[in-house]
C-alpha cells in the first residue's frame, strides 16, 4: 500500500506547515484581546462628563475658527513633504551606524557623500525660501 504511506507523508508535511502559523495566530488573538480589554476598560472606568467643548469634532484647546473647508497655504504642504523626505533620509543613518566598523573607511566615505548630498539639498531649499513662513 504505497498510496497510504504517501498520504500520511503529505498529512504530516501539511501539519508541519500549519504548525508554523500557530505563534502568529496566538499573537493576533492576544493582540485582539489586549485591544478589546483596553477599549472596554476605558469605556467602563473613563470619565463620562460631556461638555460642549468635548463634544466638538476636534478639540485642541483653542476655540474653533473658520470653516472646516478652510484652505491651507501650499507652503504648509511643502514643509510637510520636506520634513518627511529628510526624516526618511535620516533613517538610513541608523543601519549604517550599526555596521560602521565592518564597513571601514569605504563605508565612512559613502555615508559622507550621502550626508553631503542631503546638505546640498537642504541649502538649496533654504536658498529658494521654501522654509520661510508666508
Amino acid at each position: 500500500m504505497p498510496g497510504l504511506s504517501h498520504l500520511a507523508c503529505h498529512k504530516a508535511r501539511d501539519f508541519f506547515l500549519m504548525e508554523q502559523y500557530v505563534p502568529v495566530l496566538i499573537a493576533l488573538v492576544l493582540g485582539g484581546v489586549v485591544a478589546g480589554a483596553m477599549v472596554s476598560a476605558s469605556t467602563l472606568f473613563g470619565p463620562k462628563k460631556h461638555t460642549a467643548v468635548k463634544d466638538e469634532p476636534f478639540e485642541c484647546g483653542n476655540p474653533a475658527s473658520g470653516t472646516a473647508r478652510g484652505r491651507f497655504s501650499v507652503k504648509f504642504y511643502l514643509v510637510a513633504i520636506l520634513f518627511i523626505v529628510f526624516d526618511v533620509e535620516v533613517v538610513f543613518l541608523y543601519p549604517w551606524a550599526v555596521v560602521f566598523r565592518r564597513l571601514g573607511f569605504f563605508g565612512f566615505v559613502e555615508m559622507l557623500v550621502f550626508v553631503l548630498i542631503l546638505a546640498v539639498g537642504l541649502v538649496y531649499i533654504i536658498k529658494k525660501g521654501a522654509l520661510e513662513s508666508a
